[in-house]
């Protein structure tokens, strides 16, 4: 289809070019070859302004942003890969629609090497300013140009930007992100919020990195660790259901992330039904219960407290019982077992594994304080020879030297930092406290202290 343009990119030198400024003949237009990458998840009057002025250059090759890049760099995304290139492709004008599998536009440019690569001019000043100066330096390669073309702007594309931010808060949307996202990643980082303001700080605390990817947290953990100590009390299921709801409605409210919820021992067999109704009706994503019964104690103290194992056989059908009582298929019920913890052993862990499994869990969390990581690694191994597999979860409050990437390439698909919000702001605070009783005045903790400013705008209007 584009054999014939090789020729005439001979006369091709390497220039930005700007709307407005004189172009290619119409001869060569034919033959030319124009790359715009998007992600089209939702597609407003400047897409489309974009592509028209793509198509005055030659043949428009949209490369189109996989579901796993926009769910890496932005948002889960709304509609799927499959529904995005339905719509693309049908856009008068386009010649060819091809997977971009990555934010940085240079392996498939290298792959079709297209005469034109055509860009809004947003990206010059922005996070993706290191992707811009990439395409500069590989269109030279073949004498290509890259066109710039003014970014939309206008109360219309941001109330369609807000409307999609907004559609994250809803019910049925956010229940079934965490699945979504599990599907599209393969594993996701999840940090603990225990109220709203903290829930704020996990949705927008993002690092750019110079590739112009964005680091960012997948989801939140809703601990009931940090939900008791936020409001004094000790850690032994004493928050009830009640309060730990409002909570999540507080985090909720002001977010957009899927939410797992620590949910303890489960409780009784006969109230986890009621609370899986609950949290799956608030649209919490997942529940996440240990294999204890009696009073809860904290599982960081391992055999220094008296804990009680649950029987397999019980335990399971706390599992049965909870999945027959949903009513969609999106919530997930994630078992959490304690054998190591409990010194039980890895081959009672990965029994209740295999059992946890046909009784109907979604997910396995298995927990350790091996500060070595050792033991977490070779159950990690052992759980992937399972015939059925389901993700797997993990804390690395105790081994937490451990990168991310590391536990990934063992298999694991959750990685919950579960209390490091509570523990920071406690220091923190702790701290200020003291500063302003030693010295009689708040001055010397300025630098322990956010900005006024950067309260107000952390805390938008919606």
């Amino acid at each position: 289809m584009y054999g014939s343009v090789e020729g005439s990119r001979q006369a091709f030198h390497f220039t930005i070019i700007k709307k407005g400024v004189s172009r290619p003949s119409t001869r060569r237009l034919k033959m030319a070859i124009v790359y715009a990458a998007m992600s089209a998840d939702i597609l407003h009057h400047g897409h489309i302004r974009l592509l028209e002025e793509a198509q005055k250059y030659g043949d428009v090759i949209v490369g189109l942003h996989t579901d796993k890049v926009i769910a890496s760099c932005w948002h889960i995304p709304i509609l799927s890969y499959e529904e995005r290139y339905s719509i693309v492709s049908s856009i008068r004008g386009i010649s060819e629609v091809v997977p971009q599998e990555e934010l940085d536009q240079v392996p498939n440019l290298k792959k079709y090497k297209p005469d034109f690569v055509i860009h809004g001019d947003n990206w010059k000043n922005d996070s993706e300013k290191h992707l811009r100066e990439k395409v500069i330096e590989v269109l030279k390669e073949w004498g290509g140009k890259l066109i710039e073309v003014k970014y939309t702007e206008g109360n219309g594309v941001e109330n369609m930007d807000n409307a999609l931010s907004r559609l994250g808060t809803t019910t049925d949307f956010r229940r079934g992100q965490l699945r979504k996202l599990l599907s599209i990643k393969g594993h996701v980082n999840v940090m603990e919020a225990h109220n709203g303001l903290t829930g704020l700080i996990v949705e927008k605390t993002k690092h750019y990195n110079e590739d112009g990817t964005i680091d960012q947290f997948d989801a939140m953990w809703v601990s009931s660790l940090c939900d008791s100590t936020s409001k004094g009390k000790p850690d032994i299921e004493l928050v009830d259901l009640t309060s730990r709801v409002n909570t999540i409605n507080e985090i909720m409210e002001v977010t957009t992330k899927p939410i797992i919820v620590d949910g303890d021992t489960g409780g009784k067999i006969e109230h986890f039904i009621y609370t899986v109704r609950t949290l799956e009706r608030l649209g919490v994503s997942a529940i996440i219960i240990e294999d204890k019964v009696g009073l809860k104690k904290n599982s960081l103290f391992g055999t220094e407290a008296a804990q009680t194992q649950d029987s397999v056989e019980h335990f399971c059908k706390k599992i049965t019982s909870g999945k027959n009582s949903q009513i969609t298929s999106d919530f997930m019920i994630i078992a959490r077992i304690e054998s190591l913890i409990l010194k039980q052993g890895m081959e009672d862990a990965l029994k209740r594994a295999e059992a946890y499994i046909a009784a109907g869990a979604d997910g396995i969390m298995i927990h350790s304080i091996d500060k070595t990581g050792e033991e977490i690694k070779h159950f990690c191994r052992k759980y992937n020879c399972l015939e059925n597999r389901v993700p797997l979860v993990v804390v690395p409050t105790a081994y937490n030297q451990i990168y991310e990437e590391e536990l990934y390439e063992l298999g694991v698909n959750v990685y919950i930092y579960a209390n490091h919000l509570i523990r920071a702001g406690y220091k923190a605070m702790s701290d200020t406290a003291s500063s302003i009783l030693d010295h009689h005045r708040s001055y010397e903790c300025n630098d322990k202290c956010m900005s006024i400013r950067e309260i107000i705008n952390l805390i938008d209007l919606p």
